[in-house]
């Protein structure tokens, strides 16, 4: 079975686990304080795998499905069986330490949510793939459009700070899946510098 499905398999059974068990939401999301007064470090990537509702859950595992079956072989063949749960759990880590660093010491302050991993994959579709149709809210677009107008208005809204979404996880996120993807195969930015300069 795809790693993917299985990712998703987990993050699904456990988010509508914790949909109806407060405690459980409890254990598992970013809570900074949990971390730096008691070292709880595993809420750095339990936080993915708990959603604040139904919509925000599916959103997450649709884009996930899509993109992450097409990225799953490229990490596989080059860092084993397990190579892209390595990329996926990084980007869950890597997209929320910022935000973690900033409110470590905000008993107020709560994440969830798989965005940030999420982001990652997309971005390496990207990378793989920039003039590919993608269809967003109904809307077909090139994937290197969507990866512009995604980054530019998370940047707008993590700017003015008004929602409750983790806008920064995104940016972070999208970040370490160019980063890390170019680490592990530095041909892949060369290829798609190529590709960018052949539209269609």
């Amino acid at each position: 079975m795809p790693i993917t499905l299985v990712i998703i398999a987990i993050t699904c059974v456990v988010s509508f686990m914790a949909f109806n068990n407060g405690k459980l939401m409890n254990d598992l999301i970013l809570w900074p304080p949990a971390i730096t007064r008691h070292r709880e470090y595993h809420r750095l990537v339990t936080y993915g795998v708990v959603h604040a509702d139904f919509g925000h859950l599916l959103f997450n595992m649709f884009t996930l499905f899509f993109f992450g079956r097409a990225v799953e072989g490229f990490f596989t063949d080059r860092l084993g069986t397990f190579g892209f749960v390595l990329f996926y759990i990084g980007g869950l880590v890597v997209s929320i330490l910022p935000t973690y660093l900033k409110n470590r010491d905000n008993p107020h302050y709560r994440s969830l949510g798989a965005s940030g991993a999420v982001s990652a994959v997309l971005f390496t579709y990207v990378l793989f793939s920039p003039w590919s149709r993608i269809i967003v809210l109904v809307v077909p677009m090139p994937a290197i459009v969507y990866a512009v107008l995604y980054t530019a208005y998370s940047i707008y809204m993590d700017r003015r700070g008004h929602d409750n979404v983790n806008h920064s996880a995104h940016l972070w996120g999208a970040a370490y899946g160019v980063l890390f993807t170019v680490l592990v195969e530095p041909r892949v930015l060369p290829y798609f510098l190529g590709a960018l300069s052949h539209p269609g």
